[in-house]
C-alpha cells in the first residue's frame, strides 16, 4: 500500500501459552477508516492495544510512517485511544477533561482555549464547557472522549468498541457522527467491533479476524458480496452455506440438483462450500424453481419476511418482500450470479474455523 501510515509486520502474541495473534500482517492507509471485526477472542482488541503501545508483541514489528515504534511507550506515539468506558474525570468540567492532555504538554492557555472551542464545535456540544460528565448522556460522554483525543492531533485514532454501551438508536446516530468527524478531521481511524452492521456502515475497509488470523480484508461491499471463505460469509450477514459439488466450470450440484453459477477454476467433481444470501433466494410456485421444499416458518421483519424452507435435511433461510404459507410447498430459484462457490478448508487453521461456525 503506497499511502500506508501504519504497518504490522509478522506480529505474534500469546497469553498463558494461548496464541492470540498468529503472524499477523496488516497495512493501514492514511485517512482510512479501518474496522477490525470478529467474534470475542479473535485478537482484534489485542491488535489495537499493540498499535497503541499498551501491549508488546512477542514477535514482529509495528511500523509508523516507516519508523519502528514497537517498543515506544503510548505517550510517545502520535496515536490516541477511545475506550468503551470513556474514562472521563467526573470531578472535572467538560472543558478540563478535553484540556487534560494539552495541559500535560504545557500548552498555552490561549492555545488550549482555542482547541476546546474547536473540539466542542466538531462534536456539536458547544456551550457544554462547564458541565460535568455525570450530567451528560452516554452519547454526549462518548463525544467528549473523542474530543479529548482529537485535540491532541493524533495521526491515528484507535476506538475500542466505543458504542457498545449505547442503545440502538443512539448507537446508529453516533455511527454517522463518527464518519462525519473522521472526514472533517482527516485522520486515520482504527475501529474495533464485533457488530457486523456497524462495520458495514462505517468502514472504508474491513479486516475480518478469527482465531488470531485475518480471514479477509476489503471494502464493505467486497466483504459482503464476495466472502472468501465460509467463516466470513457466515459472520457477515446471514447466509445459506450448503455442501455442493462442482462437476465442471459454471455448474454446481446442490442437494442433487444442478444450479448454473458463474464460478470457474475448480477441479472436476470438487467438493465445495456454496454460499447464497437469503435475499438472493427467489420463492416460486412448487415445480417452478430448481428445488422444492416445505415452508417451515414465516416471520415479518418490517422490510421483509424471513421464510424458512426445509429441503431434505437442510433449512434454507429466505428474505422476501412477499409472504408464504406455513406448511405449503414452494420452489426455490437462485440467479447464477448470486451463487458464491468456495473451496473446502484445507489447512488446520481453516478446519478450526469451520468447526466454530
Amino acid at each position: 500500500m503506497e499511502n500506508a501510515i501504519l504497518k504490522l509486520e509478522n506480529v505474534t502474541k500469546s497469553f498463558d501459552d494461548k496464541m492470540i495473534l498468529n503472524n499477523l500482517n496488516l497495512e493501514i492507509g492514511k485517512n482510512e477508516f479501518v474496522t477490525l471485526l470478529g467474534p470475542s477472542g479473535c485478537g482484534k482488541t489485542t491488535t489495537l492495544r499493540i498499535i497503541g503501545g499498551f501491549e508488546m508483541p512477542d514477535q514482529g514489528r509495528v511500523m509508523f510512517e516507516g519508523k519502528d515504534i514497537t517498543r515506544l511507550s503510548p505517550d510517545k506515539r502520535h496515536i490516541n485511544t477511545v475506550f468503551q468506558k470513556y474514562s472521563l474525570f467526573s470531578h472535572m468540567t467538560v472543558a478540563d477533561n478535553i484540556a487534560f492532555g494539552l495541559k500535560l504538554k504545557n500548552k498555552s492557555k490561549s492555545y488550549i482555549d482555542d482547541k476546546i472551542k474547536y473540539a466542542l464545535k466538531l462534536v456539536e456540544l458547544e456551550g457544554f464547557e462547564n458541565r460535568k460528565p455525570t450530567s451528560l448522556s452516554g452519547g454526549q460522554q462518548q463525544r467528549i472522549a473523542i474530543a479529548r483525543a482529537i485535540v491532541n492531533e493524533p495521526e491515528i485514532l484507535l476506538l475500542d468498541e466505543p458504542l457498545g454501551a449505547l442503545d440502538l438508536k443512539l448507537r446508529q446516530d453516533m455511527q454517522r457522527e463518527l464518519v462525519k468527524i473522521k472526514n472533517e478531521v482527516g485522520i486515520t481511524f482504527v475501529y474495533v467491533t464485533h457488530d457486523q452492521e456497524e462495520a458495514l456502515t462505517m468502514s472504508d475497509r474491513i479486516v475480518v479476524m478469527n482465531q488470531g488470523l485475518i480471514q479477509q480484508m476489503g471494502t464493505p461491499v467486497d466483504i459482503y458480496n464476495e466472502p472468501q471463505n465460509a467463516f466470513v460469509a457466515d459472520f457477515i450477514g446471514d447466509s445459506n452455506i450448503i455442501d455442493g459439488v462442482m462437476p465442471e466450470d459454471k455448474l454446481v450440484i446442490i442437494q442433487d440438483k444442478p444450479f448454473v453459477c458463474v464460478d470457474t477454476g475448480f477441479g472436476r467433481n470438487e467438493n465445495v462450500d456454496v454460499v447464497i444470501r437469503p435475499e438472493d433466494v427467489v420463492v416460486r410456485p412448487k415445480g417452478e424453481g430448481i428445488l422444492d421444499g416445505l415452508v417451515q416458518s414465516v416471520l415479518f421483519k418490517g422490510v421483509h419476511y424471513e421464510i424458512k424452507v426445509v429441503v431434505r435435511d437442510y433449512e434454507w433461510m429466505i428474505h422476501s418482500t412477499l409472504p408464504a404459507i406455513v406448511g405449503s410447498e414452494v420452489g426455490i430459484y437462485v440467479e447464477p450470479a448470486n451463487i458464491q462457490i468456495m473451496h473446502k478448508p484445507v489447512s488446520s487453521a481453516q478446519e478450526v474455523i469451520k468447526k466454530d461456525e
